[in-house]
């Protein structure tokens, strides 16, 4: 076994005598157990998720779905970008989702603005799905579909290879689709990417750089 596990663990004794947790001669990457907890990876607004060293090929298509909960109007979600202008982006600014793609000719986005500021900014989970299509793309949120259109219809492949950040991205790290440096404040779960048939459920876990996130560790109410 070679990673750790996701879980709590609590009263431990090693021949009969009580292990003192409060006070670890050395901690890394633990955090504390929720009194209520839900499914997701909780997102303490500091930090980011890396996904996929060896990086990551939108190339033309590419589907993402997600479930976000938070009360913060602003957050990046996901970032995939390149050593060029290709790239896509998902984000959170003031209270709306962004989602923007670069196939190498001019960035285009799909913007889904909720009827009230905060109605996505809830607290509650939310259902988002990305699709990038050749030069078509579209947002579903909660089951409200908005479709963009693109000038540049010649333009079809995202030729990227470098690595998922979800949830913010390192400051030396470039985003060429994301506008935002505010990371993530909230839970995420049931991260999926699908091209063709090929459909890849993410377990943060398996991140390779994990900074302010906790994964299977959802608090059940805001802290």
């Amino acid at each position: 076994v070679t990673h750790s596990i996701p879980a709590c663990i609590g009263s431990m004794t090693i021949n009969g005598k009580q292990v003192d947790k409060e006070s670890p001669v050395s901690i890394f990457a633990v955090n504390k157990c929720y009194e209520t907890v839900q499914d997701g990876t909780f997102f303490d607004g500091s930090g980011f998720a890396a996904l996929v060293r060896e990086g990551y090929k939108v190339r033309s298509d590419v589907n993402i779905t997600l479930e976000f909960r938070t009360t913060a109007v602003h957050g990046v979600l996901l970032g995939v970008s390149s050593a060029k202008v290709d790239a896509i982006g998902l984000e959170i600014v003031h209270g709306k989702v962004l989602f923007h793609v670069n196939n190498g000719a001019g960035r285009i986005t799909a913007t889904y603005e909720p009827r009230g500021t905060n109605s996505l900014c809830d607290g509650k989970w939310h259902k988002l799905q990305a699709n990038k299509s050749k030069h078509r793309i579209s947002l579903i949120i909660d089951g409200n579909s908005v479709h963009t259109d693109n000038p540049h219809i010649h333009s079809t492949s995202a030729d990227t290879n470098n690595p998922i950040y979800v949830g913010g991205y390192p400051a030396d790290v470039k985003q060429n689709c994301l506008t935002s440096k505010s990371s993530f404040r909230g839970c995420l779960r049931n991260l999926v990417l699908t091209k063709g048939q090929h459909t890849e459920l993410f377990d943060f876990s398996r991140a390779f750089d994990l900074r302010g996130v906790f994964p299977h560790s959802c608090p059940g109410a805001e802290h």
